[in-house]
């Protein structure tokens, strides 16, 4: 079987919305089960990023609007997250996950962030708009920051302190000038 048979199988798995903590977290393992298909890790919910998740989709359901913006930008609204990298995921108008989850992964850029590199956590929700017809959906993903190559760790800075004089050597153009004017000795 391939990766993509297997994932649309397996996204016929009974799943509503994230309100639901069960269901949830079956959420969480089909991402994870697409995630790894893909060469990349599991992922595990989190209470922050659902949180986070849940506030963006009632905004847009309550608002009617599907946006990224909607409640603020990104940044500030992922900030609580202490996350390194983070990314979003929208949707409206399908009420199951498994038929949201499908519709992102055939777009190229919702694939992207479904499979952002060492992603760790997830959150997933899921609101009604006022009339109950139309089903939003917010999932955010994040990791933590990533150690520069090179560096080790979170080690403190050291500076140290010479013990021995710096001796300059002096030419003897250097020593014979008179007038220096932007390094051109006269």
């Amino acid at each position: 079987m391939t990766g993509q048979i297997a994932c649309a199988l397996m996204l016929g798995c009974v799943l509503a919305t994230a309100a639901h903590p069960a269901r949830a977290e079956s959420a969480a393992e089909l991402i994870s089960h697409f995630r790894q298909e893909h060469g990349e890790a599991r992922v595990t919910r989190d209470a922050t990023l659902d949180r986070i998740a849940e506030a963006q989709a009632q905004a847009m359901a309550s608002r009617e609007q599907l946006g990224h913006e909607v409640l603020g930008a990104f940044s500030s609204r992922i900030a609580p997250s202490r996350a390194g990298r983070a990314a979003e995921n929208i949707a409206y108008g399908y009420d199951s996950f498994e038929k949201t989850l499908q519709q992102w992964i055939d777009s190229s850029e919702h694939r992207k962030n479904l499979l952002l590199h060492n992603a760790s956590r997830i959150g997933i929700a899921s609101a009604r708009d006022a009339s109950g017809k139309r089903t939003y959906w917010a999932m955010e993903i994040a990791g933590d920051y990533e150690p520069k190559p090179g560096k080790r760790g979170k080690e403190p800075l050291v500076a140290v302190k010479r013990t021995e004089p710096v001796v300059v050597k002096r030419t003897a153009a250097s020593t014979n000038c008179h007038i220096k004017i932007m390094s051109l000795c006269i």
